[in-house]
C-alpha cells in the first residue's frame, strides 16, 4: 500500500511515522537507531511502496537553520542517494518535542515511558508527518475516492437479502 514516512532525524536515533494508505492520518512508527535508518527504510520499502519522505527541519525560533541542521543535511544527501525516485518535503519541526509530550500526558501515558527519549521521537515524528498531511488535504478530512482501496470502499453494489 502506499505510504509516506515522516522522520525525526537525530544523530544518535530517528522517529518514524507513517500515514495511512489514504494520506490522511499519521501514526508513529518506530525508533531507529540513525547508523541503520538507511536499511531499516530499505526494509520497509519491500513490504510498502513509499511515496514520500517528510523529513523534520531543525530551525530556531527567528527560522535560521539550528545547530543540528547541518546532521540533518547530511542524512537528506544520503537519502536522496537510498532513494533518488522518492521526493523529500522539508518541515518545520519547532515544537514537536513539547508537543509529543503533550499528546502523551494527554494520551494517559505514564511518567516512567514519557521519559522515554525513544517514545517521543516517534510522536514528534508523527506530528511533523501529520502537519505535512494536515496541509496537504487543506486542513480537512477530504478523501479522494480514486485513492480508497476496493476493501474499503462504500459504493460496493449491496446484496440483497
Amino acid at each position: 500500500m502506499d505510504r509516506i514516512v515522516g522522520i525525526d532525524y537525530g544523530k544518535r536515533r530517528t522517529g518514524l511515522a507513517v500515514s495511512d494508505p489514504l494520506g490522511i492520518f499519521a501514526s508513529a512508527l518506530d525508533t531507529v537507531d540513525s547508523t541503520k535508518l538507511i536499511d531499516y527504510l530499505k526494509n520497509y520499502a519491500i513490504h510498502e511502496r513509499i511515496l514520500r519522505f517528510v523529513v523534520g527541519c531543525p530551525v530556531n525560533m527567528d527560522g535560521s537553520p539550528s545547530e543540528a541542521f547541518k546532521d540533518v543535511e547530511a542524512f537528506l544527501q544520503l537519502l536522496g542517494k537510498a532513494f533518488p525516485d522518492i521526493p523529500v518535503t522539508r518541515e518545520d519541526e519547532r515544537f514537536t518535542s513539547v508537543l509529543a509530550h503533550r499528546v502523551m500526558i494527554d494520551g494517559g501515558m505514564k511518567a516512567s515511558r514519557r521519559r522515554d527519549k525513544q517514545e517521543v521521537d516517534k510522536i514528534s515524528a508523527a506530528i511533523i508527518l501529520q502537519s505535512f498531511l494536515d496541509r496537504e488535504n487543506g486542513g480537512s478530512l477530504s478523501v479522494d475516492p480514486s485513492r480508497v482501496p476496493d476493501s474499503l470502499s462504500l459504493n460496493k453494489t449491496r446484496r440483497k437479502k
